[in-house]
């Protein structure tokens, strides 16, 4: 089986955005960026089911700008087998990497297609969710838990009320949550070995696929300071000044 495992090139979880001075987005100058730690958690996923002896390749892609490949790489140093960026400067929307995606299924024919359930800079929570629609696929998606059953995969998905384990047959889309593992650090040697692994470079009019904006945002601003808040001595305190503000 082949796994497919879409990845993104965001802004680092460790790193406080900073919006644009005209407001038009977020500044992406001179910020540390890194692969969305829900898509790392796919990745990781995948090569245990390839170590597992359940899977035969693996095959990273991303949709974004030349330094995306960064991303793969990383990917490839985990131990991903091969990478496809689709290359553009263009802000992709998630039906329109769905269809990307789906046309890369198409050509490459993965048992299973596992990716992050968001990306941490949009937190859309959409992209798997459609190329599910688009290839008429079962989906398990906020999967904390993934088993290979023969020709069918078992998905313990985090729900409102708890748990809920779905089974669906191959091929599927999977998306991941956090608990599902914890993803390994790349060895050294391993980055030296991802630096030859094959990595290719198309574009979505490869694909076919037109990926001109739908949306436009019109504007983009901090979120307000918060008022910082009182300490009071003790209970009556507390009652007295609810009081004054109105509350009780």
């Amino acid at each position: 089986m082949k796994i497919l495992v879409p990845v993104k090139r965001v802004i680092d979880y460790n790193v406080k955005p900073r919006v644009k001075a005209d407001g038009t987005g977020v500044d992406l100058a001179n910020v540390k960026m890194s692969m969305n730690p829900f898509d790392e958690i796919a990745v990781e996923e995948a090569i245990r089911i390839k170590e597992a002896g359940k899977a035969e390749e693996i095959v990273a892609v991303s949709v974004g700008p030349a330094k995306a490949q960064d991303t793969l790489r990383t990917a490839l140093a985990m131990g991903a087998d091969r990478a496809i960026l689709i290359e553009t400067d263009t802000e992709v929307e998630p039906l329109a990497v769905a269809k990307i995606l789906k046309a890369i299924v198409a050509e490459e024919n993965p048992g299973l297609v596992i990716l992050g359930k968001q990306a941490i800079d949009d937190d859309s929570n959409q992209t798997g969710q459609m190329i599910a629609a688009l290839l008429g696929r079962p989906q398990g998606t906020f999967a904390s838990k993934v088993e290979i059953e023969g020709d069918h995969v078992a998905v313990t998905r985090e729900v409102d009320g708890g748990l809920e384990t779905v089974k669906l047959s191959l091929p599927a889309i999977v998306t991941t949550d956090l608990r599902l593992n914890e993803p390994r650090y790349a060895s050294l040697p391993n980055i030296m070995k991802a630096k030859k692994k094959p990595l290719d470079v198309k574009t979505a009019a490869d694909y076919g696929v037109d990926i001109a904006p739908r949306l436009k945002t019109l504007k983009v601003s901090e979120p307000p300071v918060r008022v910082a808040g009182v300490k009071v001595a003790d209970v009556d305190a507390l009652v007295t000044k609810l009081k004054e503000l109105g509350v009780a």
